[in-house]
């Protein structure tokens, strides 16, 4: 009897509780009580980002197939998934410079620049760039080339139009997808008339203008985060900080979907 309860599925088991609340591994003498809370918010983005991944993948393999339905929802999800993000900010900027200051210093080397899973994320939205990952382990790096090797979001959403009878430019959807996508008028033409003609595809298309809104929106609260927590100080890292930052603001991702809003 008491080998069956103590097998017995738990709450706690089940979450791994136990080993969860011992991650959080503070380095400042005390500790300072900011810490904790740069921590749990960094922790919990890895986590979103894990998850972020996890719908991303299955989003290309659902548009591949020509699920409408499925792919709204998940892009639904994502979208969603995007707007904590941004809002997990709010609890971040709770902390003043000083507070931040505090401990610092026993950030070392250590920097969000060195998140391989946002990198992920990125390579899987189309980013192409041989430098984004040259910081990291060696096994990261080969993880994203094999991500910049096959279809992003953007090719997996084309892939899904020519399943509903749209004929796309040969050179786009062969292309080398190690390199990177370059917004192309006939597409454009094409998405022009998915949107007059085609709600259900147009509804994909608004979808995923609302997870590239909610990067962006999310690059720009970061930014703005950094900036009123150390002003324009040499990241850590090595990096630049706020300079580098700001470079990669209003860069939307699927520039087509941007571009035609002119045309309608």
């Amino acid at each position: 009897m008491s080998e069956n309860f103590e097998s017995a599925l738990t709450y706690s088991s089940y979450l791994a509780v136990e080993d969860l609340l011992k991650l959080q591994k503070p380095l400042s003498e005390g500790p300072e009580h900011d810490e904790m809370l740069f921590i749990i918010i960094h922790q919990t983005y890895e986590l979103w980002f894990k998850q972020l991944i996890h719908e991303f993948l299955q989003v290309q393999r659902v548009l591949e197939s020509g699920d409408t339905h499925y792919a709204l929802s998940i892009l639904g999800r994502i979208r969603t998934i995007m707007k904590v993000c941004v809002a997990q900010i709010d609890i971040l900027e709770t902390m003043t410079p000083l507070q931040f200051n505090a401990f610092r210093g026993y950030l070392s080397s250590s920097s969000g620049f060195q998140s391989a899973q946002f990198r992920k994320v990125e390579a899987i939205l189309g980013r192409r760039d041989s430098r984004m990952a040259g910081h990291l382990p060696p096994a990261v790096q080969e993880e994203i080339k094999e991500i910049t090797a096959r279809n992003s979001i953007w090719d997996s959403f084309l892939d899904y139009l020519g399943k509903r009878g749209y004929s796309l430019p040969k050179d786009v959807i062969s292309r080398d997808k190690s390199i990177a996508y370059q917004s192309n008028s006939a597409v454009q033409d094409v998405l022009l008339t998915v949107h007059q003609k085609d709600p259900e595809s147009a509804m994909v298309a608004e979808r995923l203008v609302d997870i590239d809104e909610g990067i962006q929106e999310w690059r720009y609260r970061h930014v703005k985060m950094v900036e009123r927590t150390i002003g324009h100080k040499m990241g850590t890292g090595g990096s630049s900080g706020v300079g580098y930052l700001a470079t990669t603001l209003f860069n939307p991702v699927f520039k087509d979907l941007w571009e035609i809003r002119s045309r309608f």
